[in-house]
């Protein structure tokens, strides 16, 4: 879904803040990530809109919560 980007909120165990970002990857492979990392305690890798990587222990993870995909906002009203 061009154009689409999905909030991903991480809670990260012993961690009080979540880390938050805007990902323009499908949910479906969010998902597929988010999995294997767990599964094999590998790391997640995410890369934000903005090109930003975030990298987190996936046996670290305490949980992920994906939002729903949004047309990106532009403009004074976003």
């Amino acid at each position: 879904m061009k154009g689409y980007v999905v909030e991903v909120k991480i809670g990260v165990q012993h961690i009080a803040r979540d880390i938050v970002l805007e990902s323009t990857q499908s949910r479906d492979e969010l998902t597929a990530a988010i999995t294997e990392a767990v599964s094999k305690s590998a790391l997640l890798t995410l890369t934000d809109e903005k090109g930003r990587t975030v990298i987190v222990p996936g046996d670290r993870l305490a949980y992920v919560e994906l939002g729903s995909p949004e047309r990106g906002r532009v403009g004074f009203g976003a």
